[in-house]
């Protein structure tokens, strides 16, 4: 087994994957909504990255800001349909949830139509000249996949951590009926979070996209793996998100290197299976008491 392959596989998927379970667990914790739509969003970007390197220009800027955007919009008009006629209503997270679920089922097919079943390839904007450290050598695709996955995770958590709307962001995720009551405007919110979210799933697609294809249902296993990483580091921990993400991550490199690909799924239901079994909440996360 060679060791410096397992780890840069195990670290490129670690980002990828805490990318997207930072979107799930942000609007899980900030909105209670378990966005079973992230994954369109995925797909979306894909596609939106796709039609920039074939019409506009395959440089790294063009591709990866397309992907970012059409993330972030179809995060809003998810928002539009699933979150704000139905958050004050009912039953909210099973309404929602089925309202997402929809709207992913409905995308895909709309994709499906538009682009046909074929997948697309998108180009290596990260060039193909491997990285070299030492005696690591690191494919361009996986290094490129890192730097950007790093930067953009440290920017959102500065921005939340510093910013106005951050701020109101985290106020509702630690206690949304307070955040209301001193002036915090619930939709206005949602559509930052989605938006940003949305962002992060684009991101992630064109970076997944550099080693898979795109197609309409290529965010069917994202929004799986997603949603088993933001489970593992307990829904709304932002933090264990990201741990999750590392250990996600190690436990499919390894599993590909020493028994093959195909048991990947079946190993990462079984080390969530045991998490849960180990700490009900989570990793690091503590449900919302308030939402219950």
């Amino acid at each position: 087994m060679d060791i410096a392959f397992v780890a840069t596989s195990a670290l490129t998927l670690a980002c990828i994957y805490a990318l997207l379970a930072l979107g799930v667990s942000i609007v899980f914790s900030s909105l209670g909504l378990v966005n079973m739509a992230h994954g369109l969003s995925f797909a979306v970007a894909g596609f939106g990255a796709w039609l920039a390197a074939t019409h506009v220009s395959s440089s790294a800027a063009v591709v990866l800001a397309a992907g970012i955007g059409s993330g972030a919009a179809c995060g809003l008009l998810i928002c539009a349909i699933a979150f704000i006629p139905l958050h004050d209503k009912p039953n909210f997270v099973v309404r929602s949830l089925i309202a997402t679920l929809a709207i992913s089922l409905l995308g895909s097919q709309i994709l499906l139509a538009a682009f046909g079943p074929n997948a697309k390839s998108l180009p290596a904007i990260f060039g193909e000249q491997p990285l070299r450290l030492g005696a690591l050598t690191v494919p361009a695709d996986k290094a490129g996949a890192i730097a950007c996955a790093l930067v953009l995770m440290g920017v959102t958590l500065v921005w939340m951590t510093k910013s106005r709307m951050g701020l109101q962001i985290r106020a509702m995720m630690q206690n949304p009926e307070g955040a209301a009551l001193v002036g915090i405007g619930v939709r206005p919110t949602a559509l930052v979070v989605m938006g940003v979210t949305g962002a992060l799933a684009g991101l992630a697609a064109v970076l997944l996209s550099q080693t898979y294809f795109v197609s309409p249902f290529a965010g069917t296993t994202p929004l799986v793996k997603g949603l088993i990483v933001a489970l593992a580091g307990g829904l709304g921990s932002v933090p264990g998100a990201v741990i999750a993400a590392a250990l996600v991550g190690v436990v499919e490199a390894l599993t590909g290197a020493l028994i093959g690909g195909q048991y990947v799924l079946l190993t990462q239901f079984g080390f969530i299976i045991v998490v849960l079994l180990l700490r009900p909440r989570g990793i690091a996360g503590l449900l919302d008491k308030s939402r219950e």
